[in-house]
């Protein structure tokens, strides 16, 4: 290939790039401007007397043993706002029953049941905690749906109910602190928290779309009567993202649905190591059951552009430099995928907060997650096409 061709099919391919991602640049700095505009994360509180009886909290687990002391023992320290605790456990075989009776017996709001076995086109963690649902006191104002992975701080419900009837919300839930412990997954789990970043807007913006609508069944509050109005779970019974999927069916009815900062009120131990990190985390955090065909590939196209690509473009330019024909185009491409890198780069002061590495081995890794960028992304590109056939223990046909 002549120098001439060489440069015009360098060119080409220059120019396509930056008209496949100057666009996406746009859409997420939109987003990213509206930081500052959010609400402040949730604080601790104390509960005053008219919180009184207002929450049912409902626990799914299914074989939680190893993890759910620290849920457990939060829970106890919840105060008189809480009216139970209900333990919706699928038929555990590892002692979690156990665990949760004998907290039963220094917590008289600890209530356990065994959901019934599984309906065909239901999922297993929606089904338990609609069964849950259905078994709380109607007296309750709020349903919280909490995962037996989380550690909750003292004052956390409190908070969460005091800024949800601030604020008028119907639906409130809260992205946590997250634990990490070992050096791949400081790598990885940031790159795949930041595919979530870059689609929506902040926690504490509430979109004007109901389809973008975020929400985090980890810490999810409902008020009882909206719940019982949308049927409980069943609207979100078949999907593997029932917190959003419910979360934008609520919003769709007109309800008020918010996702906040909860890093100040609540922690979670998700998965152990990047593999497990990768397999389990990855399999749910492309939103498919929330989200139409079309909307899934606007995110595909617009994580591919300002996530996956930068780091890929940039380190192409380093190693074939010596070579490059310069003209107009490339360095202009350059120049924009440096500027996505150093947002990228930027944003890990603003999500440092959302992470725990106190006692983490190769902490350091951490700073260095933008170069998992390009593996995230495709994470998210597998899992869009493939319906998942096993989930925490339970197969699926």
């Amino acid at each position: 290939m002549t120098n001439d061709n060489a440069l015009i099919v360098e060119s080409a391919i220059s120019f396509l790039l930056l008209l496949i991602q100057v666009p996406a640049t746009a859409i997420l700095f939109s987003r990213l401007l509206k930081g500052p505009r959010r609400h402040p994360p949730i604080e601790p509180q104390q509960p005053i007397p008219e919180l009184l009886g207002r929450v049912s909290i409902v626990v799914p687990t299914l074989n939680e043993a190893l993890r759910i002391n620290p849920l457990l023992a939060g829970l106890t320290q919840q105060s008189y706002e809480v009216r139970e605790i209900m333990v919706v456990d699928s038929k555990s075989s590892d002692g979690t029953p156990n665990l949760v009776k004998a907290t039963q017996q220094k917590d008289p709001r600890f209530r356990m049941i065994t959901d019934d076995p599984l309906p065909s086109g239901w999922v297993g963690r929606p089904w338990a905690l609609h069964n849950g649902f259905l078994y709380s006191s109607e007296a309750s104002q709020w349903f919280l749906g909490l995962d037996a992975d989380i550690q909750p701080h003292p004052g956390l419900v409190a908070g969460l109910v005091k800024t949800a009837e601030a604020q008028g919300y119907d639906l409130v839930s809260l992205s946590p602190q997250f634990i990490l412990k070992y050096p791949g997954e400081c790598w990885l789990q940031p790159a795949l928290l930041m595919t979530l970043l870059y689609r929506f807007d902040p926690a504490g913006i509430n979109p004007e779309q109901p389809e973008r609508v975020m929400a985090n069944g980890q810490c999810f509050l409902c008020r009882r009567s909206v719940l019982a109005a949308v049927g409980g779970y069943s609207s979100a019974k078949s999907s593997f993202c029932d917190d959003v999927t419910l979360a934008r069916n609520i919003a769709i009815q007109g309800y008020k649905v918010g996702f906040l900062d909860g890093a100040k009120v609540l922690k979670v131990r998700m998965y152990e190591g990047a593999m497990e990190t990768w397999k389990e985390w990855g399999r749910s955090l492309d939103l498919k059951d929330a989200t139409s065909r079309s909307q899934l590939w606007g995110d595909l196209w617009l994580l591919a552009s300002v996530q996956g690509l930068p780091f890929l473009i940039v380190l192409t330019f380093l190693l074939i430099s010596p070579t490059l024909s310069y003209s107009r185009t490339p360095p202009l491409l350059l120049g924009l995928n440096l500027f996505l890198l150093v947002i990228r780069f930027a944003m890990l002061i603003a999500i440092a907060p959302s992470y725990d590495r106190t006692n983490a081995k190769g902490s350091w890794l951490f700073w260095l997650s933008p170069l998992a960028d390009p593996l995230a992304v495709l994470r998210i590109f597998l899992s869009a096409f493939r319906t998942p056939r096993e989930w925490r223990g339970r197969k699926y046909i």
